[in-house]
């Protein structure tokens, strides 16, 4: 009886490891199939969280802020409602920053003048700017050379005896009092375009042929043998503002017109590091 149970036994442990056998790879491969820790990580995920966006300022080019100062000047100065075109503008402060980068330039007078040919005659086309204050100190009429053509100046050269307006840049000098009365003398400094400026006897003085009667009359101005006249009634004032070292701009239609005072680099370098106000 008792060899019986023991036998009985002995099956009985058979069968359990022959059963345990064959469950057990099930239940191991049910245990690894389960990711535990998933759950967690998917909860964990689904948490929403605040996204911190930088905002990263927009570096300027030099080219930029200098584009930028100069636009803003043009806007104080309010000279667009005056007929002053910005890309004539920006010209005449290119040649401007030039000569001042090269010491020629009074200092103690920030002042530009500048004058469009492109516009006819019978429209006020002469500026003097006041670049420290940003202010129009003058906006006049201005007479072109006899040569140059009619109401509107076509035609420009550096020769004697052209009788034509000269184009480019120019610093003024001392005064005189000469056949027109009070006359500023000019210096050209644009090679080839206005350097005979002085042998020439191309100045600033006052005519009666410059103003509004004279337009109405003709329909025009008069003209000058190459010089920029202004009206008699305003001459005195802007020649003593302007003498002794100030920037003068005579721009016109000619694309063959160049200049080295037109480099922009140089330009941008001396505004931008520039401790004055402009």
């Amino acid at each position: 009886m008792e060899k019986k149970s023991v036998v009985s036994r002995q099956r009985l442990k058979r069968r359990a490891r022959r059963v345990a056998r064959r469950v057990l790879p099930f239940v191991a491969s049910l245990f690894l199939a389960t990711p535990l820790a998933a759950p967690i990580a998917r909860t964990q995920a689904a948490t929403p969280k605040t996204a911190v966006r930088r905002v990263v300022a927009p570096v300027l080019t030099k080219e930029a802020m200098y584009t930028q100062r100069l636009q803003d000047l043009y806007q104080e100065l309010g000279v667009a409602q005056q007929g002053l075109r910005y890309e004539v503008f920006e010209k005449a402060m290119t040649g401007y920053l030039n000569l001042e980068e090269e010491g020629k330039l009074n200092n103690d007078k920030q002042l530009l003048t500048v004058v469009d040919f492109g516009l006819p005659s019978t429209e006020k086309r002469l500026w003097v700017l006041d670049l420290a204050a940003k202010q129009v100190k003058f906006h006049t009429l201005v007479a072109h050379g006899h040569n140059s053509g009619e109401n509107m100046a076509t035609n420009f050269s550096n020769e004697n005896e052209s009788n034509m307006s000269s184009l480019g840049f120019y610093v003024t000098k001392g005064e005189y009092t000469g056949k027109h009365g009070r006359s500023l003398k000019l210096q050209g400094v644009d090679e080839g375009y206005n350097t005979n400026a002085l042998s020439r006897s191309v100045v600033m003085h006052g005519a009666d042929y410059v103003s509004e009667d004279f337009i109405k009359q003709y329909g025009r101005l008069g003209r000058s043998l190459g010089c920029p006249a202004l009206p008699m009634d305003e001459k005195d004032a802007i020649i003593e503002a302007v003498n002794g070292g100030t920037c003068l701009f005579l721009n016109g239609p000619d694309q063959q017109y160049s200049s080295k005072y037109l480099n922009e680099d140089i330009a941008i370098n001396r505004l931008l590091d520039s401790t004055q106000m402009i």
